[in-house]
C-alpha cells in the first residue's frame, strides 16, 4: 500500500469511529424535576426501573426499581419509599396493566428465581409477590412484560444473547409459565419492550445495537433497528429501552447508550428514524443531581401530576459518586419533547 493509500485508509477508519460514537445530530440536554431515594446498598446496586400508573388517582402512582443486592423496591411520586421487597438478587423489572380483574401485573428477572411474579392492586397500588417461575437457565437477565394473544408474555433475555418467551397463566394467588419461543442473537441481551400495537418486540443487544421481533409470528427473525456502527448516537452499552405510546401504534422508542451517558429516540413505527439524542443534567435549583451511566429507563405517556406528558425514569449509577447511593431520576416527558422539537403526538 502506497503512502497516500495508508493515511487515506486510516483518515477513513478515524471518520468511521468517530461517526460511530458521535451522532450526526446536536445532543441536547433537559433535566429532572425529581429522584427517588436511594435503593439501600452501595457497589452495582440499582439497575432498571418500572412505571406503575394508579387508575384512580394519578398522585399515587408508583415508581418500582430494582436493587441487585437485595430486591425491590417501591417508591412514590415524591421519591418516598413505599415499600421493600427483599427477594434476592433481582435485575430488572417490568409492569403491564389492565389485563383484567382488581390486580395489575409485574415481573421481575431474578438471578436465583428465574421469573419473579408481582401483583399490584388497582385499588391501592399496594405490591405483592405472588411466586417463582423456575426458566431452567442459568441467570435471567433482562425482562419485559406484554400483553399477548391470550395472555401476558414476558421476553427473558440472557447474557448468551438468547430471548425467551413466556406466556404466564394464573391469578393473584399463584401463576405458572409456559416457555413458548426461544432466539438466539449474537452476543449479550439485556433491555426488552413490547410493542403490541405495532406486533414488534423491541431487544438491546449490547454491543451491537437494537433488534426488532415479530414475536406473535413462530418464525420471525430479528431485524435490525439500529447499530452502533450506524452512528446516530448508540455506543456499547445499549441498555434500557422503553417506549413513549401514542395512539394508533405511533410514538418514540427511546434506548440509553450507557457508556456515552445519553439518549437516542427513534420514532416507534418502522423504519424506525432517528429523532436525536439528549442527557440528563444537573437540576440545582431543585437539588437533583444529573445523570451518569444509566442501565435500565421506563417510560409513561399519561398525564400524571407535574408530568402533563407522561414520565421517563431512569437509573443514575452515581449519586453523586459513582455506585454509590445509586437511585432513579424522573423526567418530564414534555421537556424532551420541547428540547429535540418533537411532534405533539396524542397519548394511547
Amino acid at each position: 500500500m502506497t503512502l497516500a493509500r495508508l493515511v487515506l485508509a486510516s483518515a477513513s477508519a478515524l471518520a468511521l469511529a468517530a461517526c460511530a460514537s458521535v451522532p450526526a445530530y446536536p445532543t441536547v440536554a433537559v433535566m429532572p424535576l425529581a429522584e427517588t431515594g436511594v435503593v439501600g446498598a452501595t457497589g452495582d446496586s440499582a439497575d432498571d426501573p418500572a412505571i406503575w400508573v394508579s387508575p384512580t388517582d394519578p398522585a399515587q402512582s408508583l415508581v418500582l426499581g430494582t436493587n441487585k443486592q437485595e430486591g425491590l423496591v417501591v417508591f412514590a411520586l415524591d421519591g418516598s419509599e413505599a415499600q421493600r421487597l427483599p427477594l434476592g438478587p433481582i435485575n430488572n423489572v417490568d409492569v403491564r396493566q389492565g389485563l383484567g380483574g382488581p390486580f395489575d401485573l409485574a415481573v421481575a428477572s431474578n438471578d436465583t428465581q428465574g421469573i419473579s411474579v408481582f401483583s399490584i392492586k388497582r385499588a391501592t397500588g399496594e405490591v405483592a409477590h405472588i411466586n417463582d417461575i423456575q426458566t431452567g437457565k442459568a441467570e435471567p437477565y433482562g425482562i419485559c412484560l406484554g400483553d399477548g394473544k391470550s395472555r401476558p408474555i414476558a421476553g427473558v433475555t440472557y447474557k448468551d444473547g438468547t430471548i425467551e418467551l413466556w406466556e404466564i397463566d394464573g391469578e393473584a394467588d399463584g401463576v405458572t409459565g409456559k416457555l413458548v419461543r426461544s432466539v438466539k442473537l449474537a452476543t449479550q441481551l439485556e433491555g426488552c419492550v413490547f410493542d403490541e400495537p405495532n406486533g414488534t418486540l423491541v431487544i438491546g443487544e449490547e454491543e451491537h445495537g437494537i433488534w426488532t421481533l415479530a414475536y406473535e409470528e413462530a418464525d420471525s427473525q430479528p431485524v435490525e433497528l439500529d447499530a452502533i456502527a450506524a452512528g446516530n448516537g448508540l455506543v456499547a452499552d445499549v441498555e434500557g429501552v422503553s417506549i413513549w405510546r401514542g395512539k394508533d401504534g405511533k410514538g418514540w422508542i427511546v434506548a440509553s447508550a450507557q457508556a456515552a451517558n445519553r439518549y437516542v429516540v427513534y420514532e416507534r413505527q418502522a423504519p424506525h428514524t432517528p429523532m436525536g439524542a439528549f442527557t440528563i443534567g444537573e437540576n440545582t435549583e431543585a437539588g437533583v443531581d444529573g445523570v451518569t451511566h444509566t442501565d435500565g429507563i421506563d417510560i409513561v405517556s399519561a398525564a400524571l401530576p407535574q408530568y402533563p406528558r407522561g414520565l421517563l425514569t431512569v437509573q443514575d449509577d452515581a449519586n453523586p459518586l459513582k455506585e454509590q447511593d445509586q437511585n432513579f431520576k424522573l423526567v418530564s416527558w414534555a421537556d424532551v419533547e420541547a428540547a429535540l422539537g418533537l411532534p405533539l403526538l396524542e397519548a394511547e
